[in-house]
């Protein structure tokens, strides 16, 4: 794997995806706590980290199930994207989430890979640890591959 550190000062250095995302962060991304760390393009993996406020949680304290399958999802989708061109998208059709453990409020770190990619469709796995190194979630999931209609 060669991964590469996320700098936001350089968007024109990385995929068009993460040029996008570091023009233009998306509201959800942000609610997340969503900061970029690295990518391996050529391998089609992604680490994120996301920082967990009071936000997030549920009545017990805890990350909401919800919200952990979201940032699921958006650290797949990453890793999806660093495969596609300008104007192409992969949105998921499907997404399984099994939840691990409970997270608590700090930082957590989202990693993604592509399990394998065809013409139209793409399949990936992700893991979600907490600043320890504790496994809190895993997931997979299939994106289709699609060129994104103007309207």
């Amino acid at each position: 794997m060669s991964w590469r550190t996320v700098d936001p000062a350089t968007p024109g250095a990385f995929p068009p995806n993460i040029q996008a995302i570091l023009k233009r962060p998306a509201t959800g991304a942000a609610t997340l706590g969503q900061r970029l760390l690295e990518i391996d393009s050529e391998a089609g993996n992604a680490r994120v980290a996301y920082d967990v406020g009071d936000h997030l949680l549920n009545r017990f304290g805890a990350l909401h199930g919800g919200m952990t399958a979201a940032m699921m999802d958006d650290v797949m989708s990453i890793a999806a994207g660093l495969t596609l061109q300008w104007g192409e998208i992969s949105p998921t059709l499907e997404m399984k989430v099994s939840y691990i453990s409970m997270a608590k409020p700090g930082r957590l770190t989202g990693e993604a890979r592509i399990v394998k990619r065809g013409r139209s469709v793409m399949f990936l796995e992700a893991t979600l640890k907490d600043e320890a190194g504790a496994l809190i979630a895993t997931a997979s999931a299939t994106c289709s591959v699609i060129q994104n209609k103007k309207s």
